[in-house]
């Protein structure tokens, strides 16, 4: 807070245009961790996609048997989109980087709005810069110039991936400009829902809902006969309609554009005239009182994460049915040998089945079991930040029954999204006629939970020992661990380097047996992370924000 207080201080001797390029500065340093994790990623991503498709087909022949085989599959489409052209190089990129990059940039777009935002108002800091003369709308118009940087930033890092990819400067500037275009959109959606929620917390609940309903509006677009005008709806949609490589279509640009200047003028308007710390929607602090969830710390915690679960579970339930009811598509695809080959170096031997693609696919629900378990972590810190934790531990509350019920609280959570995969995937499939037994779903339900708890684990040591750097070092791991294991399985990186991500370590389930000895020895170390996790911070200061 001295800190703040200090440079808004001589901010406010510079005059109006020096406060706001104070502003920005520090807005856009403070999101420098998040920019250059997501431009890394974004960069790489956008280079392997076009070399790895220019070396594993090198002639024409072999990339329209592709086209013909794979990219015409409405079960690959749920997750890439609409391939306009994937013979060529340019149009196989836009549709694999374009339509995966575009949900991260959604996701980043969702992130940085609210932490520019509401997080600043729920650590106090906003009052602090407020409490002089700087106007509401400098602020405002600071934090959003900050974030333009950091997607600038994203642009350009794209835009050299997919050049040392291969493509061409101008258009690989367009299909990063198309990708971008979808932060753009939901840079705004964040602005207006952290005037809406009255916490950050409730804040990125619903922003990333939103993400989750216009994804959802994209998959159905995408691989349900003659619904392809739901495309126009979802900014997400707009993306695939820009046509990158594929006859591009510059005036779709309005879209966006239009969009997110109404979105940032609606927020603006509502910053100026709100309370500041409140939102539009009521907070439960003036509400009447309800005593349900308070009798014990780990309830209590339920009660305020009950709304996350929902949104997790309702998002993972509305995939698996999805999932479930285009596997049979799979059986007639007609993917090439060496389609099947490439996919067979990731472990999952060959999906040309129903229950082989549900096999393979059901990894990605096991990444974002991870990544559950990593943002129920993240709460608890967000817990200590806010200076709640202070409060809770003057009570005869201990440290480690604290952190303990939280730990019981992520894994569980884990139990339910990964049995919830497992039963509506199995339903989706059973109601199109694919008899996968109930019995291998569950089972592949159970896979799930060995390496969410290793990263469980590791989660909540990196919490007790660093906990300002945890919420990062969780996700990156998670992150860092899954790209190794897809990119690292299809090049020439040596096995051995592969299977030291813990992914490799996953058998395919139901198509291959659950691997006991793995399991274990990833349950025995996030057992021992977590009880060293609790030792040291039964042991350590707490931190503020």
């Amino acid at each position: 807070m001295t800190t703040v207080a200090a440079r808004h201080r001589v901010a406010v001797g510079r005059g109006p245009s020096g406060a706001f390029f104070a502003l920005l500065r520090r807005a856009f340093m403070d999101a420098r961790v998040r920019t250059i994790a997501f431009a890394y990623v974004f960069a790489v991503y956008a280079y392997i996609q076009p070399a790895g498709f220019r070396s594993a087909y090198p002639t024409l022949a072999d990339r329209i048997m592709f086209a013909h085989s794979f990219a015409g599959n409405d079960a690959i489409r749920l997750f890439y989109g609409f391939p306009y052209d994937p013979v060529t190089i340019g149009g196989y990129s836009a549709w694999r980087v374009g339509g995966t990059l575009a949900i991260a940039a959604a996701v980043f777009g969702v992130l940085a709005a609210v932490r520019a935002l509401r997080a600043e108002e729920d650590a106090g800091r906003m009052e602090l810069i407020l409490a002089g003369v700087i106007p509401r709308r400098t602020a405002f118009l600071a934090s959003m110039a900050a974030i333009a940087g950091g997607v600038s930033i994203l642009w350009l890092a794209m835009s050299a991936g997919y050049v040392a990819g291969g493509l061409s400067v101008g258009g690989s500037a367009y299909l990063a400009l198309a990708t971008v275009s979808v932060a753009a959109v939901f840079v705004g959606v964040g602005a207006v829902v952290s005037q809406l929620a009255p916490t950050r917390r409730i804040a990125l609940e619903l922003g990333t809902a939103l993400v989750a309903v216009f994804l959802l509006l994209r998959v159905i677009a995408d691989t349900v006969t003659g619904a392809g005008w739901v495309r126009w709806t979802t900014p997400l949609g707009w993306a695939e309609e820009l046509r990158p490589f594929t006859g591009a279509q510059p005036l779709v640009l309005v879209l966006p554009v239009l969009a997110t200047a109404l979105l940032l003028l609606a927020a603006g308007r509502i910053s100026a005239t709100r309370d500041l710390g409140n939102g539009i929607l009521p907070s439960r602090d003036t509400a009447a009182p309800r005593l349900g969830l308070l009798s014990t710390p780990t309830a209590q915690a339920l009660r305020t994460e009950r709304g996350s679960l929902i949104i997790w579970t309702g998002c993972v339930a509305a995939f698996s049915v999805i999932l479930g009811m285009i596997a049979p598509s799979i059986s007639t695809a007609g993917i090439s040998s060496g389609v099947s080959r490439e996919i067979a170096k990731l472990g999952a031997g060959s999906i040309l089945t129903p229950t082989g693609y549900v096999a393979f696919v059901f990894i990605f629900f096991i990444l974002a079991v991870c990544l559950f378990v990593c943002a129920q972590v993240s709460a608890a810190r967000q817990e200590e930040a806010d200076e709640q934790l202070e409060t809770m531990l003057a009570l005869p509350v201990g440290r480690t029954g604290w952190l303990g019920g939280r730990v019981l609280l992520a894994a569980a959570g884990a139990v339910t999204l990964s049995l919830t995969a497992g039963l509506v995937t199995w339903a989706g499939a059973a109601s199109q006629g694919v008899n996968v037994p109930l019995s291998d779903m569950l089972e592949a339900a159970a896979n799930c939970l060995p390496i969410a708890l290793l990263f469980l684990g590791i989660a909540v040591l990196a919490y007790a020992a660093v906990p300002r750097a945890s919420t990062g070092i969780a996700y990156g791991l998670v992150t860092i661990a899954f790209l190794w294991y897809l990119v690292g399985a299809v090049t020439r990186v040596p096995k051995w380097l592969v299977d030291a991500t813990p992914f490799a370590r996953i058998g395919f389930v139901p198509t291959q047996p659950f691997r006991v000895v793995a399991a274990i020895v990833m349950v025995a170390i996030g057992m021992l992370a977590i009880g060293a996790g609790l030792a040291l911070f039964r042991r350590r200061d707490l931190a503020g924000a």
